[in-house]
């Protein structure tokens, strides 16, 4: 059994370097994996099945062509793109999963996560959280003209990248104690997410010898995926081509 794991990888049209290396990847890594799993901020920014981003159709017709394969893709929502529905999916063959799920892999079970509810010493993120994952505030969203969504979306955007500016790295970063008390209320031992941009194993996470936890890296300058297979996990990062020379400009 192999199990492909990635998370932010921010794809947007302004960055083609990084669509070029997640399609090698998806052509070149995992044909014969058994599953991919998309564990949030795939895209950038997502505002409705209805707009697309665009630039990206070739990445959507090899994921479709992978899961027509055989490989089972399955997504889960991030903080950028919390609005990807059932209708883009089918059009991948991806199943959508919960903000926590519990998956078998060789040796036991895992918890999947975004990673962003385990930030919980910003509160302010929390409640901006708690906000936009309201079913009400989503419909409310997506009744809107794609030009007022677009609108939108730049202006969170913006607000965000001012608010991060402004806290320190700790507080952006996950809380301990969620991470312990996450691992325990599911019954496992190991816990993989994305979402602070910070790769690497922690061990320990429960208590000493006890709760190992995963952490995704963000696609820029490196390419990153976890890869578990029977012989057992490995996180595995490689150079993105032209990452500098085409990297949006501030």
């Amino acid at each position: 059994m192999t199990l492909l794991f990635v998370a932010d990888l921010h794809l947007r049209p302004e960055r083609p370097d990084l669509s070029r290396a997640f399609l090698e990847f998806l052509q070149q890594d995992v044909p014969g994996a058994d599953a991919l799993y998309l564990l949030g901020d795939i895209f950038e920014a997502w505002i409705g099945d209805d707009a697309p981003m665009p630039g990206l159709e070739t990445i959507y017709d090899e994921l479709a062509a992978l899961s027509a394969r055989g490989t089972a893709l399955y997504f889960q929502h991030g903080n950028r793109d919390f609005l990807v529905g059932q209708a883009f999916l089918d059009t991948l063959g991806a199943r959508a999963l919960p903000d926590q799920q519990l998956i078998s892999v060789p040796g036991g079970q895992a918890l999947l996560m975004h990673g962003d509810q385990l930030c919980t010493d910003d509160t302010e993120y929390q409640a901006f959280r708690a906000q936009v994952r309201n079913p009400v505030w989503q419909q409310q969203f997506l009744s809107q003209t794609v030009e007022e969504r677009l609108a939108i979306a730049r202006q969170l955007r913006a607000a965000s990248k001012a608010r991060g500016a402004e806290k320190s790295a700790d507080i952006m970063d996950v809380n301990p104690q969620a991470v312990s008390d996450a691992l325990q209320h599911a019954g496992v031992d190991l816990l993989i997410h994305g979402h602070t941009h910070r790769p690497a194993i922690h061990d320990d996470q429960i208590r000493a010898g006890s709760g190992t936890r995963i952490v995704l890296g963000d696609w820029d300058e490196n390419g990153w995926y976890l890869q578990i297979d029977n012989d057992g996990y490995q996180l595995i990062d490689f150079p993105i081509a032209q990452a500098e020379a085409e990297a949006e400009q501030p």
